[in-house]
């Protein structure tokens, strides 16, 4: 459900960068989404298709990269990719851990179509 939000500061970034720059039309966006963050790319695209509509993104495709999530152990150092599960160290098997990627959530880059001159 928090999507929906996510999703209208998605479409009011890309329409305000797409004026800015003269566009006609939005057609690519290229999401971030850390494997950690409980953004869910099926409710953002839902949303996204219904609220772009009749805006200069209508149509526009949502390309979503998933980050893995890394930790550092804090007691030994180990730094680690999650595959699944949030699990101790392997080195150590210490819980005191820091998370040091797989939080994110960013619209890296606007891919626009502009008038032909």
């Amino acid at each position: 459900m928090h999507e929906l939000p996510i999703a209208e500061n998605i479409l009011n970034i890309a329409v305000e960068h797409a004026e800015r720059v003269g566009a006609k039309r939005v057609t690519t966006l290229h999401l971030v989404i850390g494997q950690l963050s409980s953004i869910v790319d099926d409710s953002i695209q839902f949303y996204w298709d219904i609220i772009s509509r009749d805006t200069l993104c209508a149509g526009a495709t949502l390309r979503f990269e998933r980050i893995p999530a890394t930790l550092l152990c804090l007691d030994c150092g180990h730094s680690y990719t999650l595959n699944r599960e949030l699990i101790a160290c392997p080195q150590c098997d210490s819980i005191r851990l820091k998370v040091t990627a797989g939080e994110e959530f960013r619209l890296e880059s606007i891919e626009v179509e502009t008038e032909e001159v």
